[in-house]
């Protein structure tokens, strides 16, 4: 697919041609997706494979119904983590042997950032951007407060590679912005942190899957990542951690589990650390939830990140074409970058009442989210969205705002997840 904004199509059946010679259109039929509904929303949580839906069927059923403790043998399940980070490492540009997969983006993160400190002794600062995903800062608080020689550093975004100071040990980023979803410049900033001798990591939440990424070309140190958006793994699907070749020796995982263990099984009384980023494995894989990923991830097999993100932008440009005459009449702002090229998969508009407004588009049939305090935020997958599918979101978002359905005090309820 090439790249460069392309021509907006002019009519609803013009999508529809579009679509249909779309080499990448099938591949939604591989998704199970409600009748009708327009799904905005794969940024937040990516939808059910038919794939892993199958897998995870076979893995109840004809694995543990069958083999019982045997399944972590004849299954392999033992193997299933880095079978999975295998998968995930051609998207984010890495070798397999420097991902691991397992737990939480927070407890990685955490786990990451206490031993990129031991890497760099002498240096007691963390750096990150002011607008940061606050779950990253807040495990990173909660790091400070049991090293209290540490401190963080919060700085706006753009003055970060001035900040590089000879007490910084590390410097946290998102590659996309979870609310505006700009891109930051992962192998520029990584190129300056590791010239002033500063360790990067990457959250990369709101790319893997979406965009290119390449940390190995772009000397990245470390990456944290979540299974359950772009990689459609489900909700709170395994994420994954990243850690360059050149770290492994000298890593120590903080959090040494069992089976981040060089032998587990030996039940040693000392712990001796996996080879490569199997260290920083810690307790017993979920095996569900790890199954439904692994599976979900052969979506991916034989694509091009570039294609894929260049195949979203498209998406959300025409939706920014179709619906700005809704956008302007009704005072919504795009925060989201305008120049397509610096933005990733969602767009966000602000608006004083955008809670009701995404709940009314729900109601509509179009799921987006909603991010405090005044943010609308939209997701356009390129697995499974077509040009079809925006054009009838920006249909139903003008008829939402122009009947004033969204005024009814029901859609104001807040709900505990927003």
């Amino acid at each position: 697919m090439g790249g460069g904004a392309a021509a907006i199509p002019d009519s609803l059946a013009a999508c529809r041609r579009l679509d249909q010679a779309d080499p990448l259109a099938a591949l939604s039929r591989r998704f199970r997706l409600p009748a009708g509904g327009v799904y905005l929303d794969g940024n937040s949580l990516g939808p059910l494979p038919r794939g892993a839906e199958a897998a995870v069927r076979r893995a109840t059923a004809q694995e543990w119904g069958r083999s019982l403790v045997g399944g972590w043998n004849a299954d392999d399940w033992i193997g299933l983590p880095a079978r999975t980070a295998a998968r995930i490492a051609p998207l984010i540009g890495a070798a397999p042997d420097e991902v691991a997969c397992a737990d939480s983006v927070s407890v990685n993160l955490f786990k990451l950032a206490a031993g990129a400190l031991a890497l760099r002794p002498g240096r007691r600062v963390i750096l990150m951007a002011e607008d940061e995903f606050p779950t990253d800062g807040y495990m990173l608080q909660g790091l400070a407060r049991l090293r209290q020689d540490i401190c963080i550093r919060r700085v706006p975004a753009d003055g970060l590679s001035e900040t590089l100071s000879a007490d910084v040990a590390l410097v946290v980023l998102s590659h996309a912005h979870y609310r505006t979803g700009a891109l930051a410049d992962l192998p520029g900033l990584t190129a300056r942190a590791a010239g002033a001798g500063v360790l990067t990591l990457w959250d990369l939440s709101h790319t893997a899957g979406l965009a290119p990424v390449g940390l190995d070309a772009a000397g990245a140190d470390m990456a944290v990542g979540c299974g359950y958006k772009y990689l459609n793994g489900g909700p709170g699907a395994p994420a994954f951690a990243f850690l360059a070749r050149r770290h492994h020796a000298a890593f120590e995982n903080p959090l040494a589990g069992w089976m981040g263990h060089a032998r587990p099984f030996d039940f040693a009384p000392d712990y001796i650390p996996a080879a490569g980023a199997a260290r920083l494995m810690a307790g017993t894989p979920p095996v569900l939830s790890l199954t439904a990923l692994h599976a979900a991830l052969e979506l991916f097999e034989g694509l091009d990140p570039e294609g894929l993100l260049e195949r979203s932008r498209r998406l959300s440009d025409l939706f920014l074409a179709r619906a700005a005459p809704t956008l302007e009449a009704h005072g919504f702002r795009c925060v989201s970058p305008a120049r397509r090229e610096a933005r990733g998969g969602h767009l966000a508009f602000a608006h004083p009442h955008a809670y009701p407004v995404v709940q009314a588009l729900i109601a509509e049939g179009v799921t987006g989210d909603f991010r405090a305090p005044d943010l609308m935020r939209l997701g356009f997958s390129p697995l499974f969205l077509g040009r079809a599918d925006v054009w009838a979101a920006a249909d139903r978002f003008a008829r939402v705002m122009e009947t004033g359905a969204w005024r009814d005090p029901a859609f104001s309820e807040k709900q505990r997840v927003t």
